[in-house]
Parts: structure tokens; sequence; C-alpha cells
């Protein structure tokens, strides 16, 4: 973890250089509203016919992604909003059961008010977080062979609201970190999971036996950087750490999310999506995606 860490603010670090270098997105925006939002439909496919001696499976898949900012300023003060939403589905052929390759339902806003004469914000931050669907863990049925799953998440369960004041150093829109040393944090999960036959206290998402919810108390630091890699390419970084003052504060839960946009044209582009999560709630070692597509994207 103590590598990953250094990995990821020697990645900050380098892309604050970079953005330096850009004058434009050192310009404070007008007041007001303003507003960007993408939409994207990627797809994926792979087919083989009943003469190919090579080995692999005929498979398709799709993703959805909507990106969507919605940011006010007037004066000193600024309030960012930001809405991300992440679905995808796969079908191997001769597999009973569609999978998913991504859900991911996030809402984030903090609100600033600017020191004079400088890049640091008094700030108070909200963070939300779930999924859409429900999640499964695969198996074979000992007696009959034959695939099974058995569900472990659902919308809302697990869920997370994090929120509390702190301060924000931001250079743009596109470039800002935000620290924030009382945050509390809640983990709603549906009750039904752990008032299962059997479950161990804790077991699921940190949260007690019959209980639907789980209180933290910590500090959280969040980072977000956006930057155009070359012409048509650009790559968004999202960080979030957290530690909980009560329960081995020295265990920080990690998020991070990369999303590499590589446009074709106005209406076509190919999309790289990386996600590392640590948090040993759930299990005590990093869990790994990367999804990768090309198809349809619109801007508004």
């Amino acid at each position: 973890m103590k590598k990953f860490l250094l990995f990821t603010f020697i990645l900050f670090g380098l892309a604050a250089n970079a953005q330096d270098e850009n004058d434009d997105k050192n310009d404070t925006p007008p007041d007001g509203w303003s507003s960007e939002g993408k939409f994207q439909l990627l797809f994926n496919q792979s087919a083989f016919n009943a003469e190919w001696t090579g080995g692999g499976t005929s498979s398709m898949a799709g993703n959805l992604v909507l990106d969507y900012s919605l940011n006010y300023r007037k004066g000193n003060l600024t309030w960012d909003n930001k809405f991300l939403a992440n679905y995808g589905l796969t079908k191997l052929k001769d597999d009973e059961f569609t999978r998913k390759t991504s859900d991911r339902l996030e809402i984030n806003s903090i609100l600033g008010k600017q020191m004079e004469n400088s890049n640091w914000y008094y700030s108070f931050f909200t963070n939300f977080r779930t999924q859409f669907s429900k999640g499964y863990v695969y198996s074979q049925d000992q007696e009959t062979g034959q695939p099974v799953r058995r569900e472990t998440t659902h919308f809302i369960s697990p869920a997370y609201l994090q929120f509390g004041p702190g301060m924000m150093w931001k250079k743009s829109e596109d470039f800002w970190f935000n620290l924030a040393p009382a945050t509390a944090r809640f983990i709603f999960v549906d009750p039904d999971f752990t008032s299962a036959p059997g479950y161990v206290d804790g077991s699921y998402y940190g949260v007690d036996t019959n209980n639907s919810s789980r209180f933290e108390l910590g500090a959280s630091v969040s980072s977000y950087f956006k930057y155009e890699v070359m012409t048509n390419v650009t790559m968004e970084h999202n960080l979030s750490l957290y530690s909980n003052y009560f329960d081995q504060p020295e265990n920080i839960d990690i998020d991070y999310l990369l999303n590499l946009d590589m446009g074709i044209n106005k209406y076509l582009s190919a999309n790289l999506i990386f996600q590392a999560i640590y948090d040993d709630n759930i299990v005590g070692a990093f869990q790994v995606r990367e999804v990768f597509g090309a198809g349809f994207t619109y801007t508004f």
C-alpha cells in the first residue's frame, strides 16, 4: 500500500507541473453557473467460429458512461458538483448468466470560500457512492455441476455517505485537492445480509450483526486532475483516501479511478477505465478492474 500511495503522489506531482505549463487553465472562470457533460456507449466484442482451433470464447460487452459537472461561482464563493455513472455488462457464449463488468454511481459536491489572493479555500464536501444493480458470486452446484450464483450486493447495499469541513487547494476546476480532517462516514447495507444465519460480526462491509449501518469518524483526502495528454486524448485522475480514527487508522481506504478518453472524431471515441480499491472492511487486498472499449460519444 505504501508503494501505491507513493506512486500516486508522484503521479499528481508530475501532473501539477504539466498544469503549470498551461496558462489557459489558470484563468478564473466567470461568475454564474457552468456545466459540462459527456455520455458514452462503448462496445467490446470477440467471435470464433466452430473451426477455430486456437482457443477462445465468443463474447459481447457493453458499457455506459455518464460524466456530468455542474459548477457555480460568485466572487470568492465556488460550488462544484460532479455526477458519475458507469454500468457495463458482458455475455460469454454458453454462459447462463450475463455478468457485470462495471457498476458505479457517485455524486460529489464541494462548497468553497476562497482566501484572499490565494489558491486555498475553506471547504465543505459531500460524497455519496453506491451501485445500480445486484452483484453476485458465481460457482457450481456440487451435485448437478450447473452454474449457480449468490447475491452479495445491490442498490444501496453497500452505500457510502461522507461529509465534513476542510481546506481545499484549487488551481482550476480541472485540478484540486481537498483535506478534511473531521469527516463523518456512514456505510449503509441491507440488514438481510447482516442477519443471515452464521453471519460473522463485521464481515459485511464492517457492519455489525442485525444492523443496517456503520458510523465512522476520520480524515479524508480527495483530489481530481484532468489534462490533455495530446490532441484529442484526455486523462482524468480521481483519488480518495480515508482513515478511520477509531478502528485501525493505519489501514487507509483507497479508491483510485483513472479515465483515459481517446477521441476519434466528434461522435466516436475509445475509452480506458482503470480502478483500484483497498478497503479491509471488504477484503484485505487491492480490488482492481479495467475496462476498455470503443463506441459512441456525445458531449453536452
